[in-house]
């Protein structure tokens, strides 16, 4: 299968990547879902949330700091490398991503749509000036209206960046292939995409969920084992 892939790519005039969180915690960052948890035996949802920073924004900002801090020492991995080198050589148009950790971009991709936002940027939650990282890292309010800082991510009961969401389903309506990495394919409405394809549908996950029907290819695996494994035959 994974030969056939390599073919299917090697011979594609546009080809988009979407990933999600399997293709960062390579990288060493927490899944939200994974079954062991990971932030004071909270769930993370509910912190990344609306409500969360409206109503106990402490506990929200506390969050947010703690994510930022722990990204300081997170490098891409190979598979992020792999990617950026098929955007240099021109195997790849676009990347989406529901991941806000700005990782396909530390590799070196430059055709990156931020489904949910990035971690990185801040703004402020009611003018929505932005700030430094640095200034919500110490607690500061907006210098302009005096209110919460925020990061640039979109929280559960908020909507997607209209703009990248528009150029992705474009670019997915477009594709001669589909790569979708690392997503349970949970999260609405990025887990509709697929539908919208009219090209190929590769899903590379460590776990093969039950919402990849209509796939033409499943490859179960890490992304970066399964994407080093076709880069070899790509190049032979």
């Amino acid at each position: 299968m994974i030969q056939t892939v390599a073919s299917w790519l090697k011979h594609s005039a546009s080809t988009v990547i979407l990933t999600g969180a399997g293709m960062s915690t390579e990288s060493g960052i927490p899944d939200f879902r994974s079954k062991a948890g990971w932030w004071k035996s909270v769930d993370p949802r509910t912190v990344a949330s609306v409500e969360s920073l409206t109503q106990n924004y402490e506990l929200f900002r506390e969050f947010y700091q703690l994510r930022i801090k722990a990204l300081e020492q997170v490098k891409p991995h190979k598979g992020h490398e792999i990617l950026a080198e098929w955007e240099q050589q021109g195997l790849v148009g676009f990347v989406a991503t529901q991941n806000v950790d700005r990782l396909h971009q530390l590799a070196g991709n430059k055709q990156v749509a931020e489904l949910h936002g990035n971690i990185l940027t801040i703004r402020c939650e009611k003018c929505e000036k932005p700030h430094s990282k640095e200034h919500f890292m110490n607690n500061a309010v907006c210098t302009y209206c005096m209110h919460h800082l925020r990061p640039n991510v979109v929280l559960f009961g908020e909507s997607l960046p209209q703009e990248a969401w528009n150029r992705t389903l474009n670019e997915i309506q477009q594709a001669d292939i589909i790569f979708v990495i690392g997503t349970s394919l949970e999260v609405y409405p990025v887990n509709q995409l697929p539908m919208m394809a009219q090209g190929k549908l590769v899903y590379i996950n460590l776990e093969v969920e039950s919402q990849t029907q209509g796939f033409d290819a499943i490859i179960q695996g890490t992304a970066g084992e399964v994407l080093a494994q076709i880069d070899v035959l790509l190049n032979r």
